[in-house]
């Protein structure tokens, strides 16, 4: 059974980790750990090089390759989970467990709340971060303190809700289906912007 509390554990060791080393995946490549913690190495991925996106330090030139970094990142980080939810589907259908007659699908994946959860470990890292400050006046680290306890009841009562999703999934109580983005901005043959600019430079 998928335990969302080692998935939380994880992604908070993980960014932790991350700021001090490379980045890893230290776990084998078929399970389900191994999933979540690739789908959040996107979003810690992106979340730094947001970062570099807000600078005003930086040329026109490095701001667009930070660009196209955020976009090749969001598109691994929605394809990731995509593939979180395809783990949860393959178990299923390994265990054969199927939905009981009437059982409903929720609005969100257990892959789309695992992403939330990969966020908020992020964001109370860094919020962490700005609490430590010495250069911030007590202002600012009420502030962040209440954004903190904010984001730690958001975690707690996601972590609380996910884990019901899973249970009821694994119970029969709920389906469970991948639920597809098909992102259209990276395919050539569906972006406009790609696909005319492939054309105009054909014609030349």
């Amino acid at each position: 059974m998928i335990d969302i509390r080692a998935v939380v554990e994880m992604q908070q060791k993980a960014v932790q980790r991350w700021h001090e080393q490379a980045l890893d995946i230290p776990f084998p490549q078929d399970s389900f750990l191994h999933a979540v913690c690739c789908q959040h190495q996107f979003n810690f991925m992106l979340w730094h090089q947001e970062d570099i996106a807000r600078r005003r330090d930086v040329s026109d030139s490095e701001i667009a390759e930070v660009k196209r970094a955020i976009d090749g990142y969001n598109q691994q980080r929605n394809d990731w989970i995509e593939k979180v939810d395809d783990w949860i589907s393959q178990q299923l259908a390994e265990l054969k467990i199927t939905p009981i007659a009437g059982a409903l699908m929720n609005t969100e994946t257990p892959g789309s709340t695992i992403d939330r959860l990969s966020i908020l470990s992020l964001r109370i890292f860094h919020l962490v971060e700005q609490l430590e400050r010495t250069d911030v006046d007590q202002h600012h680290r009420e502030k962040v303190g209440q954004r903190i306890a904010i984001c730690e009841l958001q975690k707690d009562e996601l972590t609380v809700a996910a884990q019901e999703l899973i249970d009821d999934i694994y119970a029969g109580r709920k389906r469970h289906r991948t639920y597809r983005q098909l992102k259209m901005y990276n395919d050539p043959t569906l972006s406009p912007s790609l696909y005319r600019q492939r054309d105009a430079d054909s014609s030349t």
